[in-house]
């Protein structure tokens, strides 16, 4: 018997059972402790490699993804391997009656995990046995939760670029967003920001889920999309920055409904909650100010850019947060380049 080979694959299942029960099922959770530093080392290591290259860093995900899925394959089989290998004599073989070799022990593993074996191989005792049907029972557990996880992931994905869609369908930039919104005035006193209402409420809907989608998968925060109007890490930016301008770049008589601008900044406020299960932390400095001057081309009302630079002082963690969200996925601030206004 060898005690080491029995501790060392013991603690191996365990750690991968735990990862893959902490990834796929906690929903709270986010990324297991091990798959989830996998992702951080494979996205900063793409990152240094494509030097900003947005078509090759569209591979991450599902480069991640699979590279996630190999390591749990690898450590389920390493820590079988090695339990069998710590018994005096686990397995012997049903032609030869001789105990099993080295490679013995892989390859009865690999076929006991997704299969029930072909008889190669036999267990000695029935404690053997029994651990042959945990291996198979892994096994199978794994392929189902890993197809569940994988479709889970898809899934979000493309909600995740629907929503980005969404919000630089209004403007690929926050003034242009809410220049889309403006509708001039209908007598002396009354602004119009019309037609906003409900594009705020349906993004405002989809970034709740999506938030939720990305503590569940932290995964999704490596999905990098090479179109930048299909990146939520450059939609998310633009619609609290436009959010920003709503509420503390236009008077208050001219302001949208101040309700419907909380609810939606409540949105991104859960968005933000989960950046620290992606490894994600804010910048060390603050991005520039949205510019009023581009609202005022268009004749909205605008407070003083004293007013505005004084409000924004106040938002200086969050937007730092937005600014590490951006930079985190390999892009500029602003977001988008200043053609599309």
């Amino acid at each position: 018997m060898q005690p080491l080979y029995l501790f060392v694959g013991l603690a191996i299942l365990v750690t991968v059972i735990i990862d893959i029960l902490w990834t796929t099922l906690w929903v709270d959770g986010g990324a297991g402790p091990v798959s989830g530093r996998l992702a951080a080392k494979l996205w900063r290591g793409l990152r240094a490699i494509s030097r900003g290259n947005s078509r090759l860093l569209s591979l991450a995900g599902p480069l991640i993804l699979v590279s996630t899925l190999a390591l749990w394959i690898a450590l389920l089989w390493i820590g079988w391997t090695l339990l069998f290998a710590g018994g005096s004599v686990a397995l012997v073989s049903a032609h030869t009656g001789e105990p099993a070799s080295w490679s013995g022990y892989i390859y009865y593993v690999a076929y006991t995990m997704f299969t029930n074996g072909n008889g190669d191989y036999t267990p000695t005792s029935g404690t053997w046995e029994i651990a042959s049907s945990f291996t198979t029972a892994t096994g199978m557990a794994f392929v189902t939760l890993g197809v569940s996880y994988v479709l889970s992931v898809m899934g979000a994905v493309s909600e995740k670029r629907a929503f980005a869609s969404d919000v630089t369908g209004l403007g690929h930039r926050s003034e242009a967003f809410v220049r889309a919104s403006w509708d001039g005035r209908d007598d002396a006193t009354s602004s119009q920001f019309r037609g906003v209402e409900l594009p705020l409420e349906s993004v405002s809907s989809q970034l709740s889920r999506l938030a939720k989608q990305h503590k569940s998968y932290p995964i999704l925060h490596y999905y990098h999309s090479d179109p930048g109007d299909e990146a939520s890490a450059m939609a998310v930016p633009i619609l609290d920055e436009a959010l920003t301008l709503y509420r503390h770049g236009v008077p208050a008589d001219d302001q949208l409904n101040p309700t419907l601008i909380e609810a939606t900044r409540s949105s991104v406020d859960d968005y933000l909650e989960t950046l620290g299960t992606a490894f994600i932390e804010p910048a060390d400095d603050v991005p520039p100010a949205p510019d009023l001057d581009r609202l005022r081309e268009d004749e909205i009302p605008t407070v003083s850019d004293q007013e505005f630079d004084d409000s924004l002082e106040e938002l200086t963690e969050r937007r730092r947060k937005l600014l590490g969200i951006v930079r985190a996925d390999a892009w500029d601030w602003p977001p988008l380049e200043d053609e599309y206004r």
